[in-house]
């Protein structure tokens, strides 16, 4: 009989034990998640995020619309002269890639900066370059589709996508976009939508729209 008791004691004792070594690892690991969470929810971006991890990635939600090819700098440069942007802009880039616009724009002139991409690898590519040019709590990049994009807190929307695109996505421009925003192009027009201003830079075409109180009903 003693032996019995002595051998139930034991096993009792095992059962407790690893029932609390269970209860601490997954204690550890809800402390983990809740302190240290992966997002891709919208943030905004004049808070301080530089100590932030860059928000979690994942695979396309469909083919994305163009073949990634940077703007060159040059371009990039003279887009955001042409629409004056300045410290207290939010610049917007839709199709953004590495990022080389809204980093400009922050580096530069001291502006915020939003860039929306449908592909994860540019995303993560314009992370890293935030990273290094020292930008990221001005900064931000989304992995996002554009026609789905909220994006009317934007003051300069910049673009390099195809006139198709340009022309499909004018009406949602119009509709949600500040009078006075401004939206600058390169290489494609809009179609009716006849630009204020058209530069040639090394060869190539920047567009220059301001958003108009009133837009024409054949625009949108």
């Amino acid at each position: 009989m003693q032996l019995k008791s002595t051998a139930r004691s034991l096993l009792v004792g095992i059962g407790i034990l690893s029932l609390t070594v269970v209860g601490c690892s997954q204690t550890r690991n809800f402390e983990a998640e809740t302190q240290n969470p992966i997002s891709n929810s919208p943030t905004d971006v004049t808070g301080d995020r530089s100590q932030a991890a860059p928000p979690a990635t994942a695979a396309p939600t469909r083919t994305p619309d163009v073949v990634y090819v940077p703007t060159p700098v040059p371009v990039v440069n003279e887009m955001l002269r042409l629409a004056n942007v300045k410290s207290n802009d939010v610049v917007y880039d839709l199709g953004s890639g590495d990022g080389r616009i809204v980093i400009a724009a922050a580096q530069e002139r001291g502006a915020s900066g939003i860039g929306i991409d449908i592909n994860p690898e540019r995303i993560r590519e314009a992370n890293r370059n935030a990273q290094k040019a020292g930008v990221t709590d001005r900064v931000q990049f989304r992995q996002q589709d554009l026609f789905q994009t909220d994006f009317s807190k934007a003051t300069v929307v910049t673009l390099y996508l195809l006139p198709e695109l340009n022309v499909k996505l004018r009406p949602k421009l119009l509709r949600e976009l500040k009078p006075g925003t401004r939206i600058v192009s390169h290489a494609f027009d809009m179609g009716d939508w006849k630009p204020q201003q058209v530069v040639e830079v090394d060869g190539r075409t920047v567009y220059y729209w301001v958003v108009p109180e009133n837009p024409p009903a054949n625009l949108l």
